[in-house]
């Protein structure tokens, strides 16, 4: 038990972040799949962008609350800088889904629920570097 215990807390950031990026993939596929199932139709590549960025806008919300207080265990008083790039960070991830959503689905018919998946995969990865790196970073 000692040993999973010192495991734990060697990768208890890394650990975290996947469950909270699990849960934020959560609200992000929940929320397209609702708009995409009722109001939303994904072939029409002016709602696929809709649906897409309605539903970054709760993911990133709930994302950013669950990262700042568990994953990362931010202490930082600089709300401003803090959100303006962890924002600017999941822009850039955003922009990366909506090219893999626009050139998989739009452009050669993929299963837009397939693809919505794959992206979230490569987009949980980012945002973690970037957070990490950027937004988070522990000062010494």
């Amino acid at each position: 038990m000692q040993k999973i215990i010192e495991l734990f807390n060697k990768y208890k950031e890394v650990i975290m972040y996947l469950i909270f990026g699990v849960l934020t993939t959560v609200v992000s596929l929940v929320s397209y799949y609702l708009l995409t199932l009722t109001i939303l139709n994904p072939q029409n590549g002016l709602q696929l962008l809709v649906a897409n960025i309605i539903s970054w806008i709760l993911s990133v919300a709930f994302a950013y609350f669950t990262n700042r207080k568990y994953v990362f265990e931010s202490k930082s008083t600089n709300y401003i800088n803090e959100i303006t790039s962890f924002v600017g960070g999941r822009i850039a991830t955003l922009l990366m889904d909506v090219l893999i959503m626009f050139v998989f689905v739009t452009v050669l018919h993929f299963n837009d629920k397939l693809f919505k998946l794959i992206s979230q995969a490569v987009v949980i990865v980012a945002n973690y570097i970037i957070s990490k790196l950027f937004v988070f970073k522990k000062v010494v």
